[in-house]
């Protein structure tokens, strides 16, 4: 499997994020208005409606690390999910980087480390916002 199969993810990708997690919903936000965001269908995996056994997956799984899925079926999960959606969004050169031998490590690394500490980190994050308001 080559390490630069995330520039073939093809759009649009499907997103399946975590709309209570207050990282995540920058993100979406931050999506909503980007210049490509046809390329992207979001899914929030926390809402009602949502199964993840339609997609052949796990809930406790897509908690666990992020999840995209491109129009040809092709799963992309945790920092791989990442590169393919900034793909997609027509940062190429940033993903090519990225996938180089010792960044890739250490994003790699770096997105283990706070996909484990996500929710909180979240808690911590929400509590300093509102601190600050």
């Amino acid at each position: 499997m080559s390490r630069f199969r995330m520039l073939n993810a093809k759009a649009p990708v499907t997103l399946f994020h975590d709309g209570h997690c207050p990282f995540c919903r920058v993100e979406v936000n931050w999506l909503g208005k980007h210049h490509h965001r046809e390329r992207v269908k979001l899914v929030d995996i926390q809402d009602k409606h949502f199964c993840a056994d339609d997609y052949d997956t796990h809930f406790d799984a897509m908690m666990g690390k992020l999840h995209v899925l491109d129009n040809q079926g092709r799963w992309y999960i945790g920092m791989d999910a990442s590169r393919a959606l900034y793909a997609v969004l027509g940062y190429r050169r940033l993903v090519w980087i990225s996938c180089l031998p010792i960044v890739s490590a250490v994003m790699d690394a770096s997105y283990r480390f706070f996909a484990r500490r996500r929710v909180r980190l979240g808690q911590w994050w929400e509590k300093r916002q509102s601190r600050a308001r």
